[in-house]
């Protein structure tokens, strides 16, 4: 008997969000791994984290409205992980990429001239605030209700 094959279907857009603690007992690199895990760039349990070193320095380099190039990215995170004796895990070019890659798919980073940002230097409440919540969740929460509208009509 042959298998049926189903055509994948491919989201126009995703996002995971979880609902952590309040942030009032955390500071630095964890707040930021917290935030990670709140909006799905990490899996709970994850070791893999290089994604908040990422982000980290990427954040201070916004302090001084300064663009990185992936390289300086990674040369920079190599320096934070040893600050923080952390492993040299993770550390690719290629992996620093796709991890700025996710960044940008979630509207927090941006790519100006071959070098990465901050979204348009905006601190991190107003990107939530303009680029996910208002923009990319409310058109999600639009589509879901045009589904159940539709289902409602027909069943």
């Amino acid at each position: 008997m042959q298998k049926k094959t189903i055509s994948k279907d491919i989201p126009l857009a995703e996002i995971t969000l979880r609902r952590y603690e309040k942030p009032e007992n955390f500071r630095g690199r964890e707040l930021i791994r917290k935030l990670c895990l709140s909006l799905g760039l990490l899996q709970p349990g994850d070791s893999r984290d290089i994604v908040i070193d990422i982000l980290i320095v990427l954040l201070k380099a916004r302090k001084h409205n300064k663009l990185l190039t992936s390289k300086e990215i990674k040369d920079l995170v190599i320096e934070e992980r040893k600050k923080q004796n952390l492993q040299l895990t993770g550390i690719a070019s290629s992996n620093i990429r796709r991890h700025l890659r996710r960044l940008k798919e979630k509207f927090i980073v941006e790519i100006k001239t071959n070098r990465y940002r901050i979204n348009e230097n905006l601190n991190l409440t107003e990107i939530f605030e303009e680029k996910i919540e208002r923009f990319l969740l409310d058109s999600i929460i639009r589509r879901i209700k045009e589904y159940t509208e539709k289902i409602d009509k027909e069943f």
